[in-house]
Order: structure tokens, then C-alpha cells, then sequence
């Protein structure tokens, strides 16, 4: 395993994930920042780094990062404002740790708020509507109804093994007390397999729910994590992102991700294979996003996700614990604050937080963040945290 712990997680911070609840981005920020300042002891004059994902309802405001700055009343010699999407979350932690590494902070609130489901809806195209998204698209939903119909055709697609997924994160969001109040209900294969297609092979049960929340980590340095009298940390040891994933190649296959690319990097670098992950929390806007992380991450060969995902027991009690708060699909998306979700479950199981699902044994953890689906293509961001426990 890694030895690289010279930078540490010592806390975490979410707010209830909800629907249309009405609340600002920057309200909801707020209660996040008290959580990890009560839970770890610090004041806000401690931080003075902060690493903040974009939003869905607050895009267009172009002082986003100044302004929630002055709303939890701290003066960050650094800030990072992220347009990496859901893969905003983790790629702020690598940020942090090397703003951190060079001197031009210590202590880094990295932090995603967003209130998408309460806002009016943003621009998400490239260029221009009438170039970027052909006639009844639907965004995300087409995009992804494309890439599964893709997957389909090459490798098959079991249903049953998307139904098991979505069961299997169903079944911890109700251990869950931050999920969303309207996913709070039991799931059945049966009733996985009756719901609507909403861009055929994709299911309504597919897909996520828009909702509003926040959630935030700190990073610090692990010399300073002690100082802090941190009793519990992680450490980030392994990472790797890549934007634009073959996007030179007009014809490339678009079952292929860039976690092909940042998932063996990140592993190379953490001192480990696919075998050794304890537990992963994935990134789930969509079922069939998972299925592809498994494969192009290396957990199986290619093709080989839906019989994998069949043999695996991914329970918080089974063999590999797979987004073990209920991931979006299950607890609701927070908008662009998505990413954030699965990455403080993780930071949650390793500090030993979890509760009625905590995972026995949680050495290490790996988190994965995606950005933005544009036509016809993968998706545009992949990127790959793991982290380890001292």
C-alpha cells in the first residue's frame, strides 16, 4: 500500500439532500461549514483555503467562489473554483493537497453546494443548441439512452444486473437519514424492471433525481491534522482525471471511458490493483455508468460488467461495498453538488461514521467523479480518488 500520507481528511460535512426545498446555495453551504467546524474543533479563521465545485443555480453568477467566501465569513489565501462537474468533489482534493504541498495554504474547506432542483434551469450545451443537441435529445437522459443502446449492442445488457445495482443502493439510502425523502421506500426487482422507459434502454429507475444540498470535506496537511488532535484521518493516496477522453477521434467507441486512463493511474500510484479496493463509491448519475466504471477501472474485463456486477456482493457487509449512503440514484442528485455525496460517504465509512451501514474493515476507499455527457460521446471528465486510512 501507498506510504504517500503526507495529506489528510479529517472531516466531513452534508446537508440533508432535498427536493425543491426551496433553500439558497449559499444557505445550505453554510450548515455544511458548521458541521465540519463542530466536528472537528477549528474556527473559520482556521481555513484559509477553500476549493469550491460550480453550480447549476449559481453558474451564472461569475463571483460564485468571492461570494461564498464572504457568506461563511472566511479570507482564504487560496480559492479553486472547479468546472469539472460531479467530478468537481474529488478533483478539489487533489487541488487542495497540491495548494497545500506548496505553501500557499494549510487548512482547505473543499466544498459543493448547489440548489439546482429550486432554480431555473441553466445553459449545459456546447456552442449552440441547434449544433450541439439534434432534435429531441433530452440532455443527459438521451445522451446516456444512447451510450447503454451502444453497450447493448456490443456486449449485451443484463437488466437483472442493473436491477440488482439499483436495489443494492436502494437498500442503504434507507439507512440513509440525508437521502431524499421521496426515494425513502423499498425497491424490488419487479418493480425495477416495470418502470417507464424514459430514453429506451434507460429507465426512469436508471436515472437520478435533481434535488438541492451540500456537503464538504477539509484537507490539511497530516503534520497539521495532528496538531489539530485529529483522532481519526484518511489520505488521499492515489489520483487520476482526464477532460476530453479521445475527443480528437470522430469515431471513437463511446463504451469507452476515461476511467481506462485514470483509473489504472490512480491505482499505480496508491501501490495497488483493482483486487485491493475495500470499498467504491462511484459516481451514478445513470445505472449503466457503473457497469462501465467496473470494467474500464479494471475490476473486469470489458463486456464482462453486468456478469461481474451478478457475482459481486456490493452490500455494505459484502466483499466490495459500493455507494453505501444510496449514491445519487438512491439519495437524490444535489445537482453539481453530486459528486460530493459519494465522496463523503466515503471520508464518513473510513472515519468510522456510518452507522447502521458502516463497513467493517473501511482501509480504504475509491471515489469517482464524472462530468458532463455531450452527444454521441462519453462522458467528458473521469477522474479517480483513493483514499487509505493511517
Amino acid at each position: 500500500m501507498s506510504t504517500r500520507k503526507d495529506i489528510a481528511v479529517i472531516g466531513y460535512g452534508e446537508t440533508k439532500v432535498t427536493l425543491k426545498g426551496g433553500r439558497s446555495s449559499y444557505d445550505l453551504a453554510g450548515e455544511v461549514f458548521e458541521q465540519v467546524l463542530v466536528q472537528t474543533g477549528l474556527e473559520p479563521k482556521d481555513i484559509d483555503g477553500i476549493s469550491i465545485a460550480e453550480t447549476m443555480s449559481e453558474t451564472a453568477n461569475p463571483f460564485w467562489g468571492v461570494y461564498m467566501c464572504e457568506m461563511l465569513g472566511i479570507s482564504p489565501t487560496w480559492m479553486q473554483l472547479n468546472g469539472l462537474g460531479g467530478a468537481s468533489g474529488i478533483g478539489g482534493i487533489a487541488r487542495a493537497a497540491a495548494a497545500i504541498r506548496d505553501g500557499l495554504c494549510e487548512t482547505v474547506l473543499v466544498l459543493a453546494s448547489d440548489a439546482q432542483s429550486s432554480s431555473r434551469p441553466t445553459e449545459q450545451g456546447g456552442q449552440r443548441h441547434e449544433f450541439q443537441y439534434p432534435q429531441g435529445l433530452r440532455g443527459p437522459v438521451g445522451a446516456f439512452g444512447l451510450l447503454s443502446q451502444r453497450y447493448r449492442h456490443q456486449y449485451g445488457l443484463d437488466d437483472r444486473a442493473l436491477a440488482k445495482l439499483a436495489i443494492t443502493q436502494r437498500n442503504h439510502a434507507l439507512m440513509n437519514p440525508n437521502a431524499c425523502d421521496k426515494l425513502q421506500k423499498p425497491l424490488t426487482e419487479e418493480e425495477y424492471l416495470s418502470s417507464k422507459y424514459v430514453s429506451e434502454p434507460l429507465r426512469m429507475l436508471d436515472s437520478v433525481m435533481v434535488c438541492d444540498g451540500a456537503n464538504a470535506v477539509l484537507v490539511t496537511s497530516t503534520e497539521k491534522a495532528k496538531k489539530y488532535g485529529a483522532k481519526r484521518m484518511c489520505h488521499p493516496v492515489g489520483y487520476g482525471e482526464i477532460t476530453n477522453f479521445k475527443g480528437a477521434d470522430p469515431l471513437a467507441d463511446m463504451t469507452v471511458s476515461g476511467f481506462s486512463v485514470a483509473g489504472p493511474r490512480a491505482l499505480k500510484q496508491a501501490g495497488m490493483a483493482a483486487k485491493d479496493v475495500r470499498m467504491i463509491m462511484p459516481y451514478d448519475d445513470f445505472l449503466i455508468a457503473l457497469v462501465i466504471t467496473l470494467e474500464d477501472i479494471g475490476f473486469c474485463p470489458k463486456g464482462k460488467g453486468c456478469e461481474f456486477v451478478m457475482n459481486t456482493d456490493f452490500t455494505y457487509k459484502g466483499t466490495l461495498p459500493l455507494n453505501t449512503s444510496g449514491g445519487q440514484i438512491s439519495a437524490g442528485q444535489p445537482g453539481l453538488a453530486g459528486g460530493g455525496l459519494n465522496l463523503v460517504e466515503g471520508v464518513r465509512q473510513m472515519l468510522g461514521g456510518a452507522g447502521a451501514r458502516q463497513v467493517s474493515d473501511p482501509r480504504n476507499c475509491m471515489v469517482t467523479g464524472i462530468g458532463v455527457i455531450p452527444y454521441g460521446r462519453n462522458w467528458g471528465v473521469s477522474n479517480v480518488l483513493i483514499l487509505e486510512q493511517s
